[in-house]
């Protein structure tokens, strides 16, 4: 079965990354795009690892992982080669209502991670649900390079619009002629 594909809302949500390795900083870099309420923990860790946890003052503990660590995160990422510690803690965070995330291996995870374009306010993102994390990748890299380079400042307007109008049918009538005008311009002959 697919995955659900949903935008979380992370402010003031904790984060556990278990692992120091490549795996694991690739995650933390992912997930810097949205918060730094991030707490790592790892017997080892790796320089780039260590590098963002000194650049953005992260949390970690240098130490394995041990049962009850994932109390009071909302979410989890195991990033490590156990199978049974990827076992272990996907129960464990189900035991604690905390969402899982155990690198490649979609049999315990709740949530995967989606090849992402991130632009300001615009988050396009790509996902073969764990079948080919690859595709995804190629997939965004081709599409990544027709997104207007103005996109930032259009959708600052639009946002400006939105706190700025009174709500209702003009405002929606407004926002969606400008939408429309912005990709006409951009993409001759779309709507």
């Amino acid at each position: 079965m697919s995955f659900f594909p949903a935008f979380l809302n992370m402010d003031n949500k904790k984060v556990l990354v278990v692992g120091g390795g490549k795996i694991a900083a690739d995650k933390i870099e992912k997930l810097l795009e949205f918060t730094t309420n991030i707490t790592i923990i790892a017997p080892h860790i790796s320089p780039r690892t260590q590098e963002l946890i000194k650049t953005h003052h992260l949390r970690l503990l240098l130490r394995p992982y041990e049962a009850g660590d994932v109390q009071g995160f909302f979410i989890a990422v195991v990033a490590v080669d156990d199978l049974k510690l990827q076992k272990s803690i996907y129960e464990e965070c189900h035991r604690h209502g905390v969402l899982c995330n155990a690198v490649d291996s979609t049999q315990y995870c709740d949530f995967i991670f989606p090849s992402f374009i991130k632009r300001g306010d615009l988050i396009v993102a790509f996902s073969t649900s764990g079948v080919s994390p690859g595709l995804a990748k190629y997939l965004r890299r081709a599409l990544e390079r027709l997104i207007p380079a103005d996109i930032e400042e259009f959708l600052a307007k639009i946002k400006y619009l939105r706190q700025t109008l009174p709500k209702g049918k003009e405002r929606m009538r407004l926002l969606d002629q400008k939408a429309k005008e912005y990709i006409a311009k951009h993409f001759k002959g779309e709507e």
